[in-house]
């Protein structure tokens, strides 16, 4: 079996710029358990979290963008007010398969995000990014 290119790590260190919740290009895909994660912590029943915090968007839940922007709902001065709860797809980027299909697509991910290969990132292992890239998809599999 070959190794991915990503075997002896990369580096990253997340430098709370919330670029990464920004954009009119992307939505926050909810699973189940990110639904009842965040209903919890705002202690909602699962139909009261979707009814005042979610849109639907081809057929699946997603948070709600800020009124008149593109940035995510809990974005509040550059930081995630539900950060203990956040949804699995924003606690595993940029651990995602597409960023990490080739070193092209790590250095266009990079583009958009300058925790990528900054220069005070520290080196996370081939391990750790495998696991949360596949903590990643099988949220999505939900």
């Amino acid at each position: 079996m070959t190794k991915p290119w990503f075997h002896d790590g990369l580096k990253f260190k997340c430098t709370g710029c919330g670029k990464c919740c920004t954009g009119s290009d992307g939505y926050v895909f909810l699973s189940p358990s990110d639904l009842i994660r965040l209903a919890n912590h705002f202690k909602l029943s699962v139909t009261e979290f979707i009814d005042q915090y979610t849109r639907i968007v081809d057929g699946h839940c997603c948070l709600l963008d800020a009124p008149g922007s593109d940035k995510c709902f809990f974005l509040k001065e550059n930081k995630c007010a539900i950060y203990e709860a956040r949804p699995v797809q924003c606690s595993t980027f940029p651990w995602w398969l597409h960023n990490l299909e080739s070193p092209e697509n790590w250095k266009s991910a990079a583009t958009h995000c300058e925790g990528i290969d900054h220069a005070d990132a520290v080196h996370i292992s081939g391990g750790k990014i495998a696991q949360e890239c596949i903590k990643y998809l099988d949220n999505l599999a939900e």
